[in-house]
């Protein structure tokens, strides 16, 4: 009994040995269709295929307005524009600055009516605080929102699949400042002029510490590099996703 318990162990340890083997020469020989396997699923647009040196800079703004004026301030000063992903209680608040930011030429989009975990929300839901948030956003612009930047960062498929019906497209970041975490002036802006690539997409915060402080040095050093700033909607590609352009695994948009 203990020779055929044996025989069959050696015969399930071979067998997976061969499975193994076969699997690490299909990753070898077929590397993209097994990246696609493992990744087969929605994603947002981190960043964007481009060849020219284009930059988005985009800011999230959802608690204080202290320095709203001076970072509009400071973009003036450089003739540059960017994104604001608001929250529609920010709006609420702060209509002065909603209108401030719109009216110097910036671009404010959705990042939710509430700030809420998304991925917890129903499709119906999310549809319903996007649209709420929109149409503040709206009644104080004019312009109604394209582009959304779920709270925290976080989605799932149903949360971009909810986006995406109703036209609209989810946006994350490839360069996180980590102005939240309060890293000095200097520490933000050597990590971000480090890390920006020509199609990044950089992530800042409303109300945070340094960032008023690290945005003119982020600026001229990108503008020496030869990089051009422009709005998210128009560093990113556009038309419909699967037919006009694709997202990478590493959620890069690519031209078809």
């Amino acid at each position: 009994m203990g020779k055929i318990l044996l025989f069959r162990k050696k015969r399930l340890t071979a067998l997976a040995c061969a499975l193994a083997a076969a699997l690490i020469f299909y990753v070898v020989n077929y590397p993209y269709a097994a990246t696609a396997a493992a990744t087969n699923r929605q994603l947002p647009i981190y960043c964007v295929q481009r060849d020219q040196k284009m930059v988005a800079i985009s800011f999230d703004a959802a608690w204080g307005n202290e320095d709203t004026q001076e970072l509009i301030d400071i973009m003036d000063r450089y003739d540059i524009t960017a994104t604001f992903f608001v929250v529609g209680s920010w709006v609420d608040k702060y209509p002065e600055s909603v209108k401030a930011l719109s009216d110097a030429g910036h671009e404010v989009m959705n990042h939710s009516n509430s700030h809420a975990h998304m991925s917890q929300l129903s499709t119906q839901e999310i549809v319903a605080d996007l649209n709420a948030c929109n149409d503040k956003i709206e009644a104080v612009t004019g312009v109604r929102p394209t582009l959304v930047r779920p709270p925290y960062g976080e989605y799932d498929d149903h949360v971009i699949n909810a986006v995406r019906s109703m036209g609209m497209e989810p946006i994350q970041w490839d360069v996180d400042s980590l102005d939240w975490k309060n890293l000095s002036a200097s520490e933000i802006t050597q990590r971000v002029v480090n890390k920006v690539q020509p199609g990044s997409i950089v992530l800042f915060h409303n109300a945070a510490l340094h960032t008023p402080e690290a945005l003119p040095g982020i600026i001229e050093a990108l503008l020496q590099e030869g990089y051009t700033f422009v709005p998210i909607s128009q560093i990113i590609l556009p038309g419909e996703c699967g037919t006009d352009y694709t997202i990478d695994h590493t959620g890069r948009q690519c031209p078809c």
